[in-house]
Order: C-alpha cells, then structure tokens, then sequence
C-alpha cells in the first residue's frame, strides 16, 4: 500500500472516530416528586432490587427493577399539553408506558405521605432542570383506592398551578393550597416543559387525618436522598438524548422537539417535525453536561482531523519527492 492510501485509510478511520466525540455526552435523567413522596420514588428508595414494601414488592414483580432505577424519567415526550388525551385511563401513573406499569396497580397499601388541608410547600426532585409548569391535581371524594385510576377520579381542574418555580438544592420549590380530604387519597402531578412538547408525571399516595385505604396502615413514604440518589445513578438507563426510555408508546426516543412550523414555543404539535435545539446551558444540563462539553468534544474532533490531514499532507509530499 503507497503512502496515499495508507493516509486516506487512517483517514476514514479517524472521520468516524471524530463523528463518536462529538455525539458523546452523558445522560441524566429529570425528577420526581418527594414531597409528597411519589410511588416510584418511594420504591426507589426502597431499593430496586429488594423492596420493603408490599406494594413495592408488587411494582417491581410487575414492571423489574429497572424501570425503579429509572425512577426520574416518568414522561411522555411529545405530550405537548394534552396529557388528558393522550394517557388512558387506568395508567396515568406510569403515563401510558409500559415500562412502569407496575405504579398502575390498583391498591389500598401503597407507602404514603401524610398530608393536611390548607398550605403546604411542595418539592419536586430536579435531576435535570427544565422551564415549564407543574399542575397537581387531588382525587375527589369518591375515590377507591382499590380500582384503577382514572382521570374521572382526579377534580377536573388543579388545585396548584405554577410555572417556572424557583429551585433550591436540587429541587423545585413551590406552595399550594390543598383541599379537605379525608382517608387515603392520591396527588397527580404533570410537569411540562415550555421548551419542549415533553411532559413527566407522578403519582403520590397521601393520606389525611387516618388511613381508612385498606385493612392495616400503610407503611410511611420515604424520598430518596442525595446519596440514594447518587449510588442508584450508575444503574440508570433513561436515554435522554430522546429524554426517556425505548418504548415506541410514549415517543420517548424522538429527539428533543422544538415546536413544528406555526406553532408556539409553548404548545408545539403532538407529532410535529423535531430539530436538534442548539447546545445551550439548559440544553446541557438535560445530559449532565456543562457549557464546556461542546467545546471540549468539538476540540477533540478538530484535533483529529488536523491530525489526519497533516499526516496526509506530507504522505503528498514524500510522494511527490519519489515520483520526481
């Protein structure tokens, strides 16, 4: 083989090498509510693998210990506000995905938080932050624990609504004021983002004054901590250059969207044409990144090309030195 070809062979190798630096980036996953606790985050904290919990014990039976790992990336991606039209009833906790069916089960037992009438300070786990609005939404009266939830049994409108609420140590910070309830009830939370048509959900288990769900107290919710949180993150496979997992139902492999043609940044269609929004601190933090990764990546790739075509530069001279 002649230098030329030897050049343009490590060339084509170097080309593919630099494509790999430049789409590489870590994943992260997004949040979940912990006050009150939601049930993947209760199981979670359990622990995947081993769970405390009857109800948990169930969960993972149903969906495997992973999608628990995954407990940050309960979301649909292109729900572009219509979370109502496009999640069926019985499966509004795991937003339609079968991935988390196990939060659909119908039970009286689930870990619960204790919750009263009035103001309260809600907080929503972060792990990527994103603009949008939170809307929590509380069972009515008639609610059965033991039946699957529908959106018949949520009140019609929420009860707390707020957009882009201020963040401290890693959560979403905001108030609202909950209405009487009394027994075991269940707290419903959307959170959509204003800068994508993606939306991530939760379902917190709640009871007021005593547990009246099933035949013996449930056992009480417990949010993940910072440390729970960190040593469960290795195990994580939540894609999130799509921002969720493989399953085709929820569109959670479509690239992050930015809103089709006509439309407003804050409602995008539902299955509008996606592009890959610029890399923006914000865009960065979704993948664990920082406003150095592009330029670190970028760098890598420009010096193996530099690399490449010196190399082919002199080869073209040694050539043309011997053909002399």
């Amino acid at each position: 083989m002649n230098a030329r070809r030897k050049v343009a062979a490590i060339a084509a190798g170097v080309a593919p090498l630099a494509l790999t630096v430049l789409s590489a980036a870590p994943a992260a996953a997004h949040g979940s509510m912990t006050d009150p606790v939601s049930r993947v985050s209760a199981c979670f904290q359990e622990g995947p693998e081993a769970p405390k919990s009857a109800a948990c014990k169930a969960a993972v039976a149903a969906s495997g210990a992973q999608a628990f790992y995954d407990w940050n990336g309960v979301n649909i991606a292109n729900a572009a506000g219509k979370s109502k039209e496009i999640i069926p009833d019985g499966k509004l906790c795991s937003a339609g995905n079968d991935k988390y069916k196990g939060l659909d089960l119908p039970r009286a037992d689930w870990p619960s938080s204790k919750l009263t009438a009035g103001n309260h300070t809600f907080h929503y786990k972060g792990t990527a932050p994103h603009k949008g609005s939170f809307e929590l939404y509380v069972t009515k009266d008639s609610y059965d624990p033991a039946k699957p939830l529908q959106w018949s049994d949520l009140e019609e409108k929420p009860f707390a609504k707020v957009t882009d609420p201020k963040m401290e140590n890693g959560d979403y910070v905001f108030d609202g004021k909950v209405p009487a309830r009394s027994g075991r009830h269940l707290v419903y939370s959307i959170w959509q983002r204003s800068d994508s048509p993606e939306a991530f959900y939760t379902c917190s288990d709640v009871v007021f004054g005593k547990d009246s769900g099933g035949t013996a107290p449930a056992p009480a919710a417990s949010a993940p901590s910072e440390k729970d949180i960190e040593a469960g993150a290795e195990k994580s496979t939540v894609e999130h250059h799509g921002h969720g997992d493989s399953d085709a139902k929820t569109g959670a492999e479509a690239s992050e969207a930015a809103p089709a043609e006509g439309t407003s940044d804050n409602q995008p269609e539902v299955n509008g044409a996606a592009e890959k929004p610029a890399a923006t601190d914000e865009n960065l933090a979704e993948t664990g990144g920082d406003s150095t990764t592009p330029y670190i990546a970028i760098g890598g790739a420009a010096a193996l090309a530099v690399g490449a075509a010196a190399m082919f530069a002199t080869a073209r001279r040694r050539t043309a030195r011997h053909g002399r």
